[in-house]
């Protein structure tokens, strides 16, 4: 019997509400399917009530063992829940393993918990922990190691801890920790109790800097001896050169589970090979047969590598750029950006369509400025940018004393995200600004992502734009790369995160996006399709809309 819940128990009430939303055509099914699955339905559950049966998983043949070989950046390990780059999880993704996942669907399934129940307001979750996984160190996984874990996620001193902002309503503003008795053990079960009510509770937990660590981890410790629950280990990390992932004796639970028997940890090794940040390295050590898998395709590469004969997979998704002025930064000891009329003029100035063309080889869609787009259930369309007026950018730097001012545009030395700020440069060139540009390595670029004064950063799909809004946009987040501090956006967001119905919570999220727009927070120019080609003895290794590395689907064709 197939049950609609992973628990077994009724459905929230909710659920019905998203699924004649859905059939009514106001939120596509992968809006639907993040909302519903967040809510504890199972995926099967969630495609029943729109009276779909779930669809077919591939059946490429793949078999055991091997070597896959990817191009990959390859970054120093630090603490994950300070992870800043998708592919730091990838090189430990073999070893420590997350309490849910996110599939390209929109779908969120329980991966070292068993399942989740939400009560009505979404105020109060419960965590049920996946019975019989062990540590590699042969410890037995308990919820005690979630609840201490989470308490982690809360600590809003540690440096750099993104996960503080996705727990947000766990935490007690005057501690910065974990309000008291908000996460709580009984039994086999972790109970969440919230200060207010949060929607994007599993959401986050689905995200990369939430793998889950041993109690004795140690960010500075031997990384080939990290503990997890996982069927891999670390076996060699060289910053800027390759990591190699080796398949253990560790009695995996997911082979003996039939959600994921099958799919995988079939391979012996994974090699993740960096090639630095110029796509045509990539193409060569394609062409020369040193790798199997791309992490990404970019640009005008998609074609290049549909040439060579490689399988190519697609996914359209919330994933994006951000050309943006930090209001905090310093430059010849004034706050140039402080002023909302010079940020405004820099939008203005920006043809976001330019962008996408000449970024990103038309790649994907423009956006409007605002972090929020069509992928998104609370997105409002009818909000729209700041106007595309050269004329007008011109006329309110000129308000603002900032006519002579020689803006610094910052970015990587890599293919799209380096051509985009291009872009903007050029533009704001044209609209008769002063603009230098000033392109790092990528090895260096990364150490200081947040605080340059004027930068391009790329982010990744979420699946609600009030995760993304809670990470980069709100008051004193570690991702807050803006600078940027505003309390009516602050309150707007939490009245939005205890929203359900999508209408109702589409209406406050249009506020939002007029609050980012109007104070010009950023040039956030179009939305991507991202892309990922492998040659034809690899499966599983299709681009996930969020790059989530899911190795144990990873494997080579017998």
């Amino acid at each position: 019997m197939t049950h609609q819940t992973f628990t077994g128990k009724p459905m929230h009430p909710a659920a019905k509400m998203f699924a004649e939303e859905c059939k009514a055509g106001e939120m596509d099914r992968r809006e639907f399917m993040t909302r519903a699955t967040a809510l504890g339905l199972t995926t099967a559950g969630a495609y029943g009530l729109l009276g779909m049966a779930s669809p077919a998983q591939a059946a490429d043949m793949a078999m055991d063992g091997g070597t896959l070989r990817m191009q990959c950046e390859v970054r120093a390990h630090k603490d994950p829940r300070t992870y800043d780059w998708t592919q730091m999880a990838a090189v430990t993704s073999g070893t420590l393993e997350y309490l849910v996942e996110y599939s390209s669907d929109g779908s969120f399934t329980p991966m070292l918990l068993s399942g989740w129940e939400v009560n009505d307001d979404a105020s109060q979750y419960t965590l049920m922990v996946r019975q019989g996984i062990t540590w590699n160190n042969g410890e037995d996984f308990t919820a005690d190691d979630v609840a201490r874990n989470i308490a982690r996620w809360c600590d809003k001193g540690a440096e750099g801890n993104s996960m503080a902002g996705r727990m947000a309503s766990l935490i007690d503003e005057a501690s910065g920790q974990a309000s008291e008795g908000a996460i709580t053990v009984d039994g086999n079960n972790v109970i969440l109790k919230l200060n207010s009510s949060d929607i994007t509770i599993i959401p986050g937990m689905a995200d990369y800097p939430a793998a889950i660590v041993h109690s004795s981890y140690d960010a500075d410790g031997d990384i080939s001896a990290l503990v997890g629950t996982g069927p891999m280990k670390v076996e060699t990390l060289e910053v800027g050169v390759k990591a190699v992932l080796t398949k253990t004796d560790h009695p995996w639970w997911g082979n003996a589970n039939d959600a994921y028997a099958g799919g995988g940890n079939r391979l012996d090794r994974i090699e993740f090979i960096d090639y630095g940040t110029d796509p045509a390295a990539w193409v060569a050590a394609a062409e020369a047969e040193e790798v199997d898998c791309f992490w990404e395709t970019v640009g005008d590469f998609v074609d290049v590598m549909d040439g060579l004969g490689w399988v190519k997979s697609e996914v359209a998704t919330g994933a994006t750029i951000v050309v943006r002025p930090n209001q905090l930064a310093e430059v010849d000891g004034k706050t140039p950006y402080a002023d909302k009329r010079v940020r405004q003029a820099i939008s203005m100035a920006v043809d976001n369509a330019v962008c996408l063309e000449l970024g990103y080889a038309s790649r994907g869609v423009p956006a409007d400025n605002c972090h929020a787009g069509p992928v998104h259930p609370e997105y409002d369309a009818s909000v729209g940018r700041l106007p595309y007026d050269p004329a007008k950018a011109m006329a309110l730097l000129e308000e603002a004393g900032m006519a002579d001012f020689e803006f610094e545009i910052f970015s990587i030395d890599d293919d799209w995200r380096k051509n985009t700020t291009d872009a903007v440069a050029a533009q704001m060139r044209d609209a008769g600004m002063k603009v230098k540009r000033t392109i790092i390595p990528g090895s260096t670029f990364w150490n200081d992502w947040t605080k340059y004064s004027f930068s391009s950063t790329n982010w990744n799909h979420r699946p609600l734009a009030t995760q993304i809004w809670g990470l980069a946009y709100r008051s004193g987040e570690a991702w807050n790369e803006f600078g940027w501090a505003n309390a009516e956006f602050d309150a707007l967001l939490a009245e939005a995160n205890a929203i359900a119905d999508a209408d109702a919570r589409r209406k406050v999220a249009g506020k939002l996006q007029a609050i980012i727009v109007e104070e010009g927070v950023t040039v956030q120019p179009y939305w991507r399709s991202l892309y990922r080609h492998a040659n034809e003895k690899v499966t599983g290794t299709d681009m996930h809309i969020a790059y989530l590395p899911q190795t144990y689907k990873w494997a080579l064709k017998g």
